[in-house]
């Protein structure tokens, strides 16, 4: 496939979700001409993989910047002198946690992160692929009567992942409060829009997600645990297979990611920067379908072609000696 006019070229991997970037060196810096048509293919397609770019911490930073200030993550562990960058480094001796979950990152903020960029340093022989989902496809591949009954509908989210780690000692309970007031269980919608192409997405996740705000508690459950499992549908999926100077960004806005735990004890190492984003804005009024979006091209209910145009069927056969 030759570059584009912008000296990149943008290959689909899969039908829902994901495309590499080849011919991009991260290394220069991106004329805007060139960053528009970046963050163009990456809404598109919500997952980016660039392969073999050697760079510096610094120049993954530049590289976040383009697209918006970089937050600092108030659990996970960074760097004393750049705090925006998290460090994943797991191994025997620090094994790997609170990963292998479906999730949307920092959904317990008013105003979660737009984006997230992840870039290899070491990598294991085996496992430790990333999976990504399109929570616009799972939203897409609702049934009508399911949108209709979540819209409108809101959920609590809250930073429970992290809570184990704090004590009972009277600074870790302080602290624990003030965290309490920082990050005070927003409440969002559990359909969002887009704010770039306007798409609706399916906004809950298993890691932040508590409960369904006006339903009990057991019919909350019921309905967050069914679209939770959206994400686990392999067509909405992607899986990417590391290497060492892999860079993957995502749209924290419209997927969800899950990381294995299947190399421990091997070590993978990585560093993470992320893109603040804004408030989560739903659907207004009353429930109507989404326009111009067509039911997804899954194979199902088309027309089969009559025999003589596609491989014949071994009852066909027996048919078709009797005249039938």
């Amino acid at each position: 496939m030759p570059l584009n006019e912008h000296g990149f070229e943008v290959v689909r991997l899969g039908g829902n979700i994901g495309a590499e970037i080849r011919g991009l060196d991260l290394r220069k810096p991106l004329a805007r001409e060139q960053f528009e048509a970046l963050n163009a293919a990456f809404v598109k397609h919500e997952v980016i993989v660039l392969r073999d770019q050697d760079i510096t911490l610094e120049e993954q930073m530049a590289f976040g910047r383009m697209f918006g200030e970089l937050s600092i993550h108030p659990f996970s562990p960074n760097l004393d002198d750049q705090r925006e960058v998290i460090v994943l480094d797991y191994s025997a001796d620090n094994p790997p946690a609170l990963t292998d979950q479906w999730h949307s990152d920092e959904t317990f903020r008013a105003a979660p992160p737009a984006a997230t960029i992840l870039r290899a340093k070491v990598v294991p022989e085996y496992g430790g692929d990333t999976l990504f989902a399109s929570m616009t496809a799972a939203y897409t591949g609702l049934s009508e009567r399911m949108k209709q009954y979540i819209h409108g509908l809101e959920a609590v989210h809250d930073f429970k992942p992290w809570r184990h780690l704090f004590s009972s000692s009277e600074a870790h309970q302080r602290r624990l409060r003030e965290l309490e007031q920082e990050f005070p269980n927003p409440s969002h919608p559990l359909v969002r829009i887009h704010p770039v192409t306007g798409r609706r997405i399916l906004n809950c996740n298993a890691q932040f997600t508590t409960k369904i705000k006006g339903l009990k508690d057991d019919e909350s459950q019921m309905v967050l645990n069914y679209l939770y499992g959206r994400a686990a549908i392999p067509e909405f999926q992607l899986r990417v297979k590391w290497q060492p100077h892999t860079v993957v960004m995502w749209d924290n806005r419209s997927t969800q990611h899950y990381a294995p735990h299947d190399y421990y004890p091997q070590r993978r190492t990585m560093n993470r920067v992320t893109i603040t984003g804004d408030a989560v804005v739903g659907v207004s009024g009353p429930y109507t379908p989404e326009e111009g979006v067509a039911p997804l091209p899954d194979g199902h209910g088309v027309k089969v072609a009559p025999p003589g145009k596609r491989p014949i069927r071994e009852f066909e056969r027996n048919l078709a000696k009797e005249g039938a």
